[in-house]
């Protein structure tokens, strides 16, 4: 019966690690996401070169950039999502501390390229955003905490991870960053509710958070302009939102036509950000809602295949990633839409930037090492195991 449930893969002594990862790999997520990267390929070489030319570069040079960060993404990508469970929770555990260091770091090392937020470190050739690559040892962390809590005598893992969010949050709102600490907590909820967390305590949770929130319009003038601006009942043409909004509609079902849009001449952040309003302008509705389905497909299998796993740290860490991964993209359209305040939250794999696309590649490569199919064993081991 649990063969019949559950469905087994038995190892194949002594075959090849390429060959075994092609067949337990998710095929159609693995496929998304590579046309994901080909989609943001697409809108760059539309909305990068307007950008290139105020800062006199040649046409391409974001695309170029960008490609060869992708490049460097679906390596580490693939190289990632071949790792063992317990290899993916080592290097996020690592990843983790050594991107919190980062994060630390920035307030008497890093910059805020004129945007009103410390959150990079300057390198010269570029430059790197340490928390775009704690998310995904965030979630590896928690998740190993509240797996070991389950354990028999084991730690109070819920109380850890509780603990290491609301420090991490609370770094992230002094840059302010405060979609990245949105996110953060939202990823903790998902691994703590799939972790068997009461209800109640969720609603309380979230309560908390909308006190903060307050606390935060109140203490922060950038977080108050950004929500005021998203709350007003007009908006100006002249901002970011504004321009967004005329291009989404200008874009109609079908779209102005390949290289005719228009807003990637008024908005700075056409290539990051907004670039979605770029691809509703040029190519219509029609790719926008290929976009969503993309990302939706990722999610989607991905929490259908970690419906079959048993082991607690594998179900935890792939559930906060998969919907971490769901719910930026979620936040950057929404943005775009004027469904969610700005946030400054790229759209992972399709929008312009070395540490976002990075990031991505190494999220959703543990992402897809945590979904493979795997030999399950019987039910009884399980119980016996966590019986010692």
């Amino acid at each position: 019966m649990t063969e019949m449930v559950f469905g087994t893969m038995p190892a194949r002594v002594g075959e090849p690690v390429l060959p075994r990862w092609w067949r337990t790999i998710d095929k159609w997520s693995l496929s998304s996401v590579l046309l994901l990267f080909g989609i943001g390929l697409l809108l760059g070489l539309a909305a990068s070169p307007p950008l290139a030319e105020k800062n006199g570069l040649h046409p391409f040079y974001y695309v170029e950039r960008q490609a060869l960060f992708g490049f460097v993404a679906l390596a580490v990508m693939m190289a990632v999502s071949m790792m063992s469970p317990s290899q993916v929770r080592r290097i996020g555990v690592v990843g983790f501390l050594i991107a919190f260091l980062g994060l630390m770091a920035l307030p008497f090392f890093g910059t805020d390229f004129g945007k009103g937020a410390v959150r990079w470190f300057s390198l010269g050739f570029g430059s790197v955003q340490p928390s775009e690559f704690l998310k995904p040892g965030f979630v590896v962390l928690a998740a190993w905490l509240m797996a070991a809590a389950q354990e028999v005598n084991g730690p109070p893992g819920r109380l850890y991870s509780f603990v290491i969010a609301l420090v991490v949050v609370m770094f992230l709102a002094l840059q302010p960053d405060f979609g990245q600490a949105c996110l953060v907590l939202f990823s903790w909820g998902v691994v703590y509710f799939v972790g068997g967390a009461p209800f109640f305590l969720l609603i309380v949770i979230v309560g908390l958070a909308v006190v903060g929130g307050l606390g935060a319009y109140n203490g922060s003038e950038h977080f108050a302009r950004r929500i005021d601006g998203f709350l007003s009942a007009e908006i100006d043409p002249r901002t970011q939102l504004g321009y967004a909004t005329n291009a989404i509609q200008e874009g109609g079902f079908f779209g102005v036509g390949v290289g005719e849009g228009q807003v990637k001449w008024s908005l700075p952040d056409a290539h990051t950000d907004f670039i979605i309003a770029v691809a509703a302008e040029e190519y219509g509705l029609i790719l926008v809602l290929a976009i969503i389905a993309l990302y939706t497909l990722v999610v989607v299998r991905s929490f259908f295949r970690l419906m079959r796993e048993r082991d607690p740290f594998t179900r935890l860490a792939g559930a906060g990633l998969a919907a971490a991964f769901g719910v930026q993209a979620m936040i950057n359209m929404g943005v775009a839409v004027r469904l969610l305040p700005a946030k400054g939250m790229t759209l992972p794999f399709v929008s312009y930037g070395g540490s976002s696309v990075i990031a991505s590649g190494i999220a959703v490569g543990m992402l897809l090492a945590l979904t493979r199919s795997r030999p399950q064993g019987q039910i009884g081991d399980l119980l016996i195991k966590r019986g010692r």
